[in-house]
């Protein structure tokens, strides 16, 4: 498949391009230049020709280690990657000096380059569309990406570099993926089992989550053994959410590391709040979420929030206790951590964590040995015959209480959902059933069953047995 890079300097249209060929929104977009900072990329459609499109940072002059010089070292390692490079200029303002000391970087690339001149939905741009053939790269195509126009011409410019042969998968379309439909988790009123198959073809999401500064993006790095996101001291290096695929053991996984999140109210910034809900959506798309934590200041109420957020949405949550190579006390920070999980996450017991050092990559291996083992729970299967011999056996032990002097019989329970394991129990009378007897359940399931560490959803219906 045809690798695309799309380059280009600070904010011409690079991130609106790579969305619209991607079909979706994956990368945030904004007037301000830089916003982009890591490469990242997607599979594209254009016409029906499947390809690979890389989104980069704005090509900076800097060679040092600042954040821009970072920004352009992920840029060179997308370059190396590609097999196309799609050179993106402004075309209302035309051709500028930094347009052209990127033009002499890019022909050292020795790769094909086609010049894109973005924004070209004026006669405005009419100038700068003139002089881009001073660059040196033959024809230009004009384009504006933001309002869908000039596409086939790319296709036209791009067509000698595809392959000759495009196997496309039966029933599959790059486009076909609607994020605003995934986070709808209902549909339960039938009572049908609707089991996911854990598909091992298919990867494993996991987002990795936390507040700013905690190492996530360095967590990223030490999984998959290089350089693959920007790191650095300074907070808030992350903005959009990168996903990167990865193999272990055998098993595909998606990684995908996200910005930083802050308490709402301290989130003033137009692009911080964008990184913010690109980071809430990783974590309704993803199976299994990490959150990080700075073991030196573990489990402040930020931590906690975040928590409780990711179980609400039902996904398998795993904490790793970052930077524990700079942590004193460590017992007493162990025993403040379990502490603070069995009392102020109510709704999950006994959740899995590990004390890391992302930057050493000490205890990397333990980590994601924990998040497959959550994981397995988070997909438990458990028989109906099975609950249902059991509830027999809670019931006698502990009979609901009375309403108005009579019997509130506890008729039946099975399971209707994985991923979090979700049961449905049915009550003579629901409404008069209390919280406690509700949490006897619910605890009872946990424990006899072995469905610790992941979301645990019990719904008390009235409706006769349909099974009877």
């Amino acid at each position: 498949m045809l690798k695309l890079a799309i380059v280009g300097r600070p904010n011409v249209g690079k991130s609106t391009l790579f969305n619209k060929m991607a079909g979706k929104h994956l990368a945030i977009v904004d007037d301000t230049p830089g916003v982009t900072r890591d490469w990242r990329e997607a599979e594209g459609d254009l016409f029906g020709q499947l390809m690979t499109i890389i989104d980069t940072a704005g090509l900076e002059e800097s060679f040092d280690d600042s954040i821009q010089g970072r920004m352009r070292k992920q840029t060179e390692a997308a370059l190396d990657m590609s097999d196309v490079i799609l050179f993106v200029i402004d075309g209302r303002e035309g051709v500028t000096p930094a347009d052209e000391h990127f033009a002499a970087f890019l022909r050292r690339q020795k790769k094909p380059i086609i010049l894109v001149v973005n924004k070209c939905e004026s006669k405005k741009s009419q100038s700068g569309l003139g002089e881009s053939y001073s660059l040196g790269f033959g024809e230009p195509v004009p384009m504006s990406a933001a309002h869908s126009l000039g596409f086939d011409d790319l296709f036209e410019a791009l067509s000698p570099f595809f392959p000759e042969e495009e196997e496309e998968d039966e029933g599959e379309s790059v486009n076909k993926n609607n994020f605003d439909n995934l986070d709808d988790i209902e549909g339960l009123e039938d009572y049908i089992f609707t089991q996911e198959e854990d598909d091992p073809e298919k990867p494993i999401k996991i987002a990795i989550v936390g507040r700013p500064n905690v190492g996530k993006s360095t967590l990223l790095n030490a999984i998959v053994d290089e350089q693959r996101v920007m790191t650095g001291p300074e907070a808030g290096i992350t903005r959009d959410a990168i996903a990167v695929d990865w193999e272990y053991d055998g098993r595909k996984f998606k990684l995908v590391d996200t910005a930083g999140l802050r308490r709402r109210a301290r989130v003033t910034d137009h692009i911080e709040k964008m990184s913010t809900e690109d980071s809430f959506r990783a974590i309704r798309l993803a199976q299994i979420v990490i959150l990080v934590l700075d073991g030196n200041v573990a489990l402040e109420k930020q931590d906690l929030q975040i928590a409780e957020h990711v179980i609400s949405e039902g996904r398998a949550l795993v904490i790793a206790v970052n930077k524990w190579d700079c942590v004193k006390g460590r017992s007493e920070v162990l025993d403040d951590i379990k502490h603070k999980l069995s009392t102020s996450m109510s709704q999950t017991k006994d959740v899995q964590f590990a004390t890391i050092s992302a930057k050493n990559g000490k205890n990397i291996d333990k980590l994601f040995y924990k998040a497959l083992q959550t994981y397995e729970i988070w997909n438990k299967r458990v028989s109906t015959g099975g609950l249902n011999r059991w509830l027999a056996s809670m019931e006698s032990r502990n009979p609901a209480p009375l309403v108005s002097g009579r019997h509130n019989r506890v008729k039946y329970i099975t399971q209707i959902k994985t991923r979090p394991p979700t049961f449905a129990m049915w009550v003579s009378k629901p409404k008069e059933l209390p919280d406690s007897y509700r949490r006897y359940i619910i605890n009872g399931l946990r424990r006899d069953f072995g469905i610790p560490s992941v979301p645990l959803r019990l719904l008390i219906r009235a409706s006769k047995n349909p099974y009877s």
